[in-house]
């Protein structure tokens, strides 16, 4: 047996090199995930030539789309077994359909139209679902700890910062370079390619993969529904679609309300998203260390109110081109970037321990599927900021210059909707009733009836 072998239960505590060596798969995808709600609306709406509200209408439409796929293929996930475990099955499955669809969607030329994006979009997206709930679901069983879980999912969104950082730092070196915006865009989709078998070759060698000891869930959209109506997981993904949406609306429009808002260039902007990620990079370890003091719900709605204070001084007291007062208000504010993708995961790890309790079945992968759609339901409702953009007249051509009024709409869909949804996102974490208290009751009693480590 290898160190990647299945193993009878989950241990509580993983050396940092096998911690690493499964967040080397988080590279790829996380490279992957920023370009597909940042770079990519953008680049087909300015550079390839597809309609404002057509791109936010096939973006909408696709994520919306993972509502339904996403569950689909968490319970085909959690009834999988095979002799090479559940989950590095299924991220090998999903390989090559995003090796495949990631060349067509970046390679692209001027014109390729509304559907060349929205058939790619569609296969792209179904590799990613497939690769990121399986990736999400095996981190929640390397440990049935609650605090241990803070800590894995802290390395998950180290490696995942990093990905981000590698995928944005090409547009910024390729361009200091001489190269074009367009060929630093496929220079990412290069990267990602490349990089996919490579980091997965890495998780699947040296990482365990551990036996659920109970056996595979049954049940259909009844039985999803009812997951759902609990109040664990409510609150858990109503604050996750809150976020998502609040850092959507960021992400989609960052380069909009920078360059044409407080006017710097596409080279400048790229820079102060590089800073915002290499904070969130630091960050990341903070969060994870405040949840094992206060508990993740609290240590998130924390998060969530510096997320809100600081993004809105970032935005409305840094001086137009200003590049080093934005460069510090950005990092201060991408601090608490990371804080929602580690600790919603970490916190889904221990919800799904209390399901299991209740429904005396795994469903590990049905209840991260769910979390990822409505994460894609948060980014979905986010890139419809592009059709209240061309409703109001907004330009995206670059150079364009737009009317103060139109400028005024995008400063208020920038700043104002995010602060908002950040705000009531901490309200909402309030209350929520999975404690570590009640987590190590829920660990005590799957120990007595399974002989699970409590």
């Amino acid at each position: 047996m290898t160190a990647a072998s299945s193993s009878a239960a989950p241990t509580g505590r993983r050396s940092n090199r096998t911690l690493a060596a499964f967040a080397a798969s988080c590279l790829p995808y996380a490279a992957l995930g920023l370009p597909v709600y940042v770079t990519l609306p953008e680049f087909y709406a300015s550079h390839v030539g597809v309609p404002l509200a057509a791109v936010s209408l096939i973006f909408l439409i696709v994520r919306l789309g993972d509502i339904v796929t996403d569950p689909l293929f968490g319970v085909i996930i959690d009834r999988t077994s095979t002799k090479w475990g559940r989950y590095r099955v299924w991220m090998a499955i999903g390989m090559p359909i995003l090796m495949g669809s990631v060349a067509m969607l970046f390679f692209v030329g001027q014109g390729a139209g509304a559907t060349h994006l929205a058939v790619w979009l569609v296969v792209m997206y179904i590799g990613y679902s497939i690769s990121l709930l399986s990736q999400t679901s095996w981190a929640a069983v390397l440990s049935p700890d609650y605090d241990q879980r803070s800590r894995i999912y802290a390395f998950w969104q180290v490696a995942n910062i990093l990905g981000v950082l590698a995928v944005l730092l090409i547009p910024v070196g390729a361009q200091a370079l001489g190269h074009t915006y367009v060929e630093a865009v496929r220079m990412q989709g290069g990267f990602i390619v490349v990089l996919l078998p490579v980091a997965l070759l890495v998780t699947f060698l040296f990482t365990p993969e551990p036996r659920n000891v109970t056996p595979p869930p049954h049940g259909g959209l009844k039985a999803t529904l009812s997951l759902m109506a609990k109040p664990v997981l409510r609150r858990l993904l109503l604050s996750d679609l809150l976020l998502g949406a609040a850092r959507g609306l960021i992400g989609v429009l960052f380069f909009y309300f920078f360059e044409q808002a407080r006017g710097f260039e596409r080279e400048q902007t790229s820079l102060l998203l590089l800073v915002y990620f290499v904070a969130g990079l630091v960050g990341a370890p903070l969060w994870a260390m405040l949840a094992t003091r206060i508990g993740k719900h609290k240590a998130l709605a924390v998060a969530s109110v510096y997320f809100a204070v600081s993004f809105a001084a970032a935005t409305l007291l840094v001086p137009a081109g200003n590049l080093p007062a934005a460069m510090a208000a950005i990092f201060g504010t991408g601090l608490a970037f990371g804080a929602a993708d580690l600790l919603l995961r970490a916190m889904m790890a221990d919800a799904s321990d209390a399901i299991r309790l209740d429904a005396g079945a795994d469903r590990t992968g049905l209840l991260f599927s769910i979390l990822n759609a409505t994460s894609k339901m948060g980014y979905a409702v986010s890139v419809g900021a592009f059709a209240v953009l061309e409703w109001i007249g907004f330009d995206p051509a670059p150079g364009a210059v737009n009317d103060p009024g139109v400028i005024l709409g995008l400063q208020w869909l920038f700043i104002a909707v995010p602060v908002v949804l950040l705000l009531i996102s901490a309200v909402v974490l309030r209350l929520y009733p999975l404690t570590p208290e009640r987590h190590a009751e829920v660990r005590a009693a799957l120990a007595a009836r399974d002989g699970e480590a409590a």
